[in-house]
C-alpha cells in the first residue's frame, strides 16, 4: 500500500494512527509502541564545472508504529509505516540534490509519501516478516541519506536459537528509492535498461564472546549479478585503549543472463581504529580488483568505510586510503556534542576504460540535545570536498535539523 504524488498526500503519515490495534486485543497493543521523527534538510552542492549549484529544502515525517506480539505458541504482531515529504525551498535551476523527486517539467514535487506494512510471525527463536523493511545487511544496504529512506519489500526469516549464531534470509521482490514514492523491481546502480529484477540473499554472524565475530552473506540480483561476503570484526582492549579491526571481502560476478553486461569485482577492505577515551582515529584501507566496478542495488549504498558523502571508490582497480578521526566533546562537559572529520584518497581505478582518481574530505559536527523540553532535537552540520579526474567536482555544505518524539 503506498500513496503516490498528489495535494494532500503529506496526510499519508497521520492515517498511520489508524493502523495501531485496540487496546482490548491482548498481548497485541500491551506492549505497541509509535514513535515520529521529524526531519528538516537543507542541500547546498556547489558543482565546479557546472553553471547551476544544486540548492533544496525540505521537510519529512517518519512515522513508526509497532504492535506487541500477540499471545499463543505463535504470535502475531503487525507494524506500519508512514513516510512523507514536503518541498520548501526549490527551482528548476537547482534541483537533483536527491531531496525531492523532479517532475518531468524540471521543477521538483511540492511534496511526495508512501505507507508500507509488515506482517510478522514468531514461533519460538525464528521471526517470519512479509512486507516493507529498511535492510542493512552486507550485500543490500538501503539508503537512508535524504528526506525519506529507501525501502524494500519482500518476505525474511530471522532465526537466533543458538547462542552466539544470529541467521536470516529473505526473497525481495520491490524497492522504493528515497526520493519517490513508487514500488519498483530490482536494477544495479548505472544500469539504464529496462530489465528488472527481484533480489534473494542468505546469511548470518557467528559472535565467539563479546570481541570477535565472523559474517558470511550471500545475495543475488536474478540476472544481474550475485555476490559474496565474508566479514571478521575484532576488539582489543590494552587498558584506557582499544583496537578495533573491522575486515571485509566481497565477491562479485554475473548472473544468468547478465542484463547489465559483465561482472567481475572482488574488494578488500580493512579498517583498524585505535580508540582512547574520547578519541578515536581510523586508518582503512581499500583495494578493488577485476574487469568492473563493484555492483549494487540502485539507489543503495556501499558496506563500506568508502561509503563517503558523495564518493563510493569502487571503480575497477581502485586502490583507497582513508584516515579518520572522531571526538565525542562529553569529556569537555558538552553530552550530546560530537565531532568526525575523515579523508579518502584514491588511485588506480577504471571508469569506461580510462584511468580514475579521486579524493573527498569530510567533516560532520553534531549536537542532540540530552533532556529538558527539546530532548531529542539534533542539529548537524555536514560538509564535504570532492574531486576527480572522470566525474564533476564539488563542495558540499548540508544542514540536518531532526526531532524523534516517542508517541507512546
Amino acid at each position: 500500500m503506498r500513496c503516490v504524488y498528489r495535494r494532500g498526500g503529506f496526510l499519508c503519515a497521520s492515517l498511520m494512527i489508524g493502523l495501531v490495534p485496540k487496546s482490548n486485543a491482548e498481548g497485541f497493543s500491551d506492549s505497541s509502541h509509535a514513535n515520529v521523527q521529524f526531519r528538516n534538510y537543507y542541500f547546498n552542492d556547489d558543482y565546479h564545472e557546472s553553471a547551476n549549484d544544486r540548492r533544496e529544502w525540505a521537510q519529512g515525517v517518519l512515522l513508526n508504529v509497532k504492535s506487541g506480539f500477540t499471545p499463543g505458541t505463535v504470535g502475531f504482531a503487525l507494524e506500519g509505516q508512514g513516510l512523507a515529504a514536503l518541498r520548501l525551498d526549490s527551482s528548476p535551476a537547482h534541483t537533483n540534490t536527491g531531496l525531492l523527486p523532479v517532475n518531468s517539467d524540471g521543477h521538483a514535487v511540492s511534496e511526495f509519501s508512501s505507507v508500507g506494512l509488515t506482517g510478522k510471525a514468531r514461533y519460538r527463536d525464528a521471526l517470519f516478516s512479509q512486507g516493507t523493511s529498511e535492510l542493512k545487511i552486507p550485500v543490500l544496504v538501503t539508503n537512508d541519506g535524504r528526506i525519506l529512506p529507501q525501502t524494500v519489500t519482500g518476505s525474511q526469516i530471522e532465526y537466533r536459537g543458538i547462542e552466539g549464531l544470529y541467521v536470516q534470509a529473505g526473497h525481495l521482490d520491490q524497492e522504493k528509492l528515497r526520493n519517490s514514492s513508487n514500488n519498483e523491481g530490482f536494477t544495479p546502480v548505472g544500469y539504464g535498461g529496462a530489465k528488472d529484477a527481484d533480489f534473494d540473499f542468505a546469511g548470518g554472524r557467528y559472535s565467539l564472546g563479546k570481541q570477535l565475530s565472523l559474517s558470511y552473506y550471500y545475495g543475488t540480483m536474478e540476472d544481474f549479478y550475485s555476490q559474496t561476503f565474508l566479514g571478521l570484526n575484532h576488539k582489543l582492549n590494552f587498558g584506557s585503549l582499544s583496537l578495533t579491526s573491522d575486515l571485509r571481502y566481497f565477491s562479485s560476478d554475473k548472473s544468468g543472463s547478465a542484463w547489465a553486461g559483465n561482472v567481475d569485482a572482488t574488494m578488500f577492505s580493512g579498517l583498524w581504529t585505535l580508540g582512547y577515551g574520547n578519541h578515536a582515529v581510523g586508518l582503512g584501507y581499500q583495494k578493488v580488483t577485476g574487469e568492473t566496478s563493484l555492483p549494487y542495488i540502485n539507489g543503495g549504498s556501499v558496506y563500506s568505510f568508502t561509503n563517503a558523502n558523495v564518493g563510493k571508490f569502487v571503480q575497477a582497480n581502485e586502490h583507497t586510503a582513508m584516515l579518520r578521526y572522531d571526538y565525542d566533546f562529553v569529556g569537555l562537559g558538552f553530552p550530546g556534542l560530537s565531532f568526525m572529520s575523515r579523508y579518502y584518497t584514491a588511485g588506480g581505478g577504471e571508469y569506461k576504460k580510462r584511468a580514475a582518481s579521486e579524493w573527498e574530505r569530510d567533516s560532520t559536527l553534531r549536537y542532540v540535545v540530552q533532556s529538558g523540553a527539546f530532548k531529542g532535537l539534533g542539529l548537524e552540520y555536514r560538509g564535504a570536498t570532492f574531486r576527480t579526474d572522470y566525474s564533476a567536482n564539488h563542495d558540499d555544505n548540508r544542514l540536518y535539523l531532526t526531532y524523534d518524539l516517542a508517541l507512546w
